[in-house]
């Protein structure tokens, strides 16, 4: 019990967690007296995550200058330097306080005319590794010379941006459709992409989608390009390979015209381990946003562990979180790597009893961070979503914090990738299993919010495939043009719909796309590397192929657009759990409904059944609205679209009538009826 002698409403309504009642309302209270010390020291957690309004450059009124401010506690001598200065490194020593906050003030009347916006420069920090030059770590603009590749922190005081009255309200919004995307990677042509042509080319083509929000990867900066965002460098710095902070403000702004939130992926899994441009042994100890020694690394991910545990570390952290949302008005964060945050081992275990939730091998004080993050969140911007990527299905996740959970909105469905993954590698397609199937897919608590996805960005890099890949493989270089005739192509279109149509009305209460896999976005990412000549080729998204009207990207795209207008028009992610009507195993038939919708997928190969007897949800006309088999989306068109199905009643062993209907059952087809009364 708690305190207050008051059961946790989080064990209150799961009897599975009765017997480890103590272990939760241990994490609550660490939790709650967290809270309570920040509380008491800075009257609230959204006024104590202000650290990117007292570190980095601040300007004085009253003293007319700037002040320069970086925690380094171990350092034993820090001086600034950098083209205001001629580059002298030893000149400008900073002072250090009792906190081991190093600072040094500039006065307006001396630095005015070489202190300038855009002005470069580093920090000179003499620590036990030796005398090196250093990128602060609130530093919010880092820039890479051409020539030398050396990233140098960039003196950034702009205009203010003008937000023209941004007030975007997520909430509003619904159930959420989100459309994942790399701002780098996003044009057609070999090279980066920048913030300003996502925000001309790609926000109308998501808009026009359907989608309604618009999940962005790779925001802070990161020094090596391919490491897709995850090995972040500077957390306060938007990465400046694709534009200025105020572009990625003006896309931001846009979005929300266009009535579309932007999620940040967000890592605070780990940091990367470079010294140069990351905030590694920045005080030149080994242990100042980690643990010392091997505790602070990640070996899988070749990358530093944040100490969660240390309060400047937590206070770093949670100003960032603020930070992106008060700066640049995110509304929300897909939070990266939770599974390698809460676990010790990072989740290299078999969870495969309920005490791998609360043994030795959890990191207490990354849960306690987290939920102190999702409450920030929330107080700060009580519309903005947070997703955690968790795969463990650790307990809480996604229960409100004041209820003793971590307080997350969404969990990722990482299960359902990973199923269709295994089924087309390994399954021949008249072994599926259509129980396991619905099982994968509706297998979630139903206090837990789930974010369902086909594939993301994870399925699409070098030594993966696509869905698309995976089902037509070498045929889509040959036989993706209308006037071509492959089984190979036919098979892969008609699987490629209903999988993802199974996805969305089955697999959560939010629905997640990779850019481009919407339409079949052929081949794999991958990055400019040695191993590839440096070369962009497979680093963009060939936008061509999907308004080409001689090949069959087109259908794909057009199937998608439908479906997602369908799932909106219906609200059937909102929902729920669908509700099952009939599972034929020998036809590898499925049927259930969604309100006045019912759904019936097909996936038998060859089988094709007239006069279909199955049940329905009510009596009444039912009528087809979307079929994967319409000649609009590349289908043979087998079921007549303007076909009505009046349903009559059958008497079932229980005496009671049941209303069931018959319909031409085609193999490798999901049709959608509406039921008219």
């Amino acid at each position: 019990m708690t305190k207050s002698n008051r059961r946790l409403p989080i064990v209150e309504r799961d009897e599975w967690l009765q017997p480890v009642e103590q272990q939760l309302n241990d994490r609550y209270a660490r939790y709650t007296a967290k809270l309570s010390d920040i509380e008491r020291t800075s009257r609230s957690l959204v006024n104590y995550a202000n650290g990117y309004r007292y570190f980095g450059w601040q300007w004085d009124e009253a003293l007319d200058g700037w002040w320069l401010r970086e925690w380094l506690p171990g350092a034993h001598d820090v001086y600034v330097f950098g083209d205001f200065n001629n580059w002298q490194r030893t000149e400008l020593r900073m002072h250090r306080d009792a906190a081991g906050v190093w600072s040094a003030f500039f006065p307006a009347a001396m630095y005015r005319d070489r202190l300038l916006h855009g002005s470069l420069y580093k920090l000179h920090v003499h620590g036990d590794n030796g005398w090196l030059d250093r990128i602060p770590a609130y530093a919010t603009r880092v820039v890479q010379d051409d020539e030398t590749k050396n990233y140098t922190a960039q003196f950034w005081n702009p205009e203010p941006f003008d937000w023209q009255g941004d007030r975007f309200d997520a909430s509003a919004l619904g159930s959420l459709l989100i459309y994942e995307a790399h701002v780098g990677m996003s044009q057609e042509r070999e090279g980066v992409g920048t913030y300003r042509e996502f925000t001309e080319k790609i926000l109308p083509v998501i808009k026009k989608d359907g989608y309604n929000a618009v999940q962005l990867m790779a925001i802070a900066e990161h020094p090596y390009y391919g490491s897709f965002g995850y090995h972040v460098s500077s957390f306060f710095a938007p990465t400046s390979r694709c534009g200025t902070p105020e572009e990625l403000k003006e896309l931001i702004r846009r979005a929300h015209e266009m009535g579309l939130a932007v999620i940040m992926d967000l890592v605070h899994a780990h940091y990367v381990k470079n010294l140069n441009e990351g905030i590694n042994e920045l005080d030149g100890t080994d242990h100042l946003y980690s643990r010392p020694g091997a505790e602070g690394y990640q070996p899988h991910w070749d990358s530093m562990l944040f100490d969660y545990g240390k309060g400047e570390v937590q206070h770093f952290l949670l100003s960032n979180v603020k930070y992106w949302l008060d700066c640049f008005h995110f509304d929300g964060f897909r939070f990266d790597g939770v599974t390698s945050m809460i676990y010790h081992h990072h989740g290299y275990v078999d969870f495969d009893s309920r005490d791998r939730f609360f043994d030795g091998g959890v990191n207490e004080d990354a849960m306690t961070y987290l939920t102190l993050a999702n409450r920030l969140v929330h107080d700060f911007r009580p519309d903005a979503v947070t997703i955690a990527e968790d795969v463990s299905g650790m307990p809480g996740m996604c229960i409100p914090t004041e209820e003793g959970g971590v307080g997350f909105d969404y969990r990722l469905g990482m299960a359902i990738p990973d199923f269709w993954i295994k089924l087309l590698k390994d399954v021949p397609d008249e072994q599926w299993n259509i129980h396991e199937m619905w099982s994968v897919m509706t297998g979630r608590l139903p206090d837990v919010k789930t974010v369902a996805y086909a594939e993301s960005h994870d399925q699409a890099l070098v030594g993966d495939k696509t869905i698309a890949f995976r089902l037509m493989d070498k045929e889509m270089y040959y036989r993706m043009d209308r006037a071509s005739e492959s089984l190979v192509v036919d098979r892969g279109m008609a699987l490629h719909k209903m999988i993802r149509l199974m996805t969305i009305s089955t697999g959560g209460q939010a629905y997640l796309n990779f850019m481009g896999n919407e339409f079949g976005h052929p081949e794999w990412i991958d990055f400019p590397r040695e191993g590839n000549g440096w070369s962009y080729a497979h680093a963009r998204r060939q936008w061509s192929l999907s308004t080409d009207k001689l090949l069959r990207y087109v259908f794909l795209g057009d199937f998608d657009k439908a479906m997602i207008r369908l799932v909106k028009r219906y609200k059937v992610l909102a929902d729920g759990y669908p509700w099952s009507l009939q599972m034929d195993e020998q036809n590898q038939t499925m049927a259930f409904s969604h309100g006045r919708l019912l759904f019936v997928f097909n996936w038998h190969p060859t089988a094709s059944i007239p006069d279909y007897e199955l049940p329905v949800q009510g009596p009444g006309k039912y009528v087809p609205i979307l079929s994967t088999d319409e000649q609009r989306f590349g289908g043979q068109e087998r079921q007549a679209m303007d076909a009505e199905h009046f349903s009559f009643n059958v008497r079932a062993e229980d005496g009671k009538e049941y209303p069931r209907i018959r319909i031409y059952n085609t193999s490798r087809t999901a049709t959608v009826f509406l039921r008219k009364r």
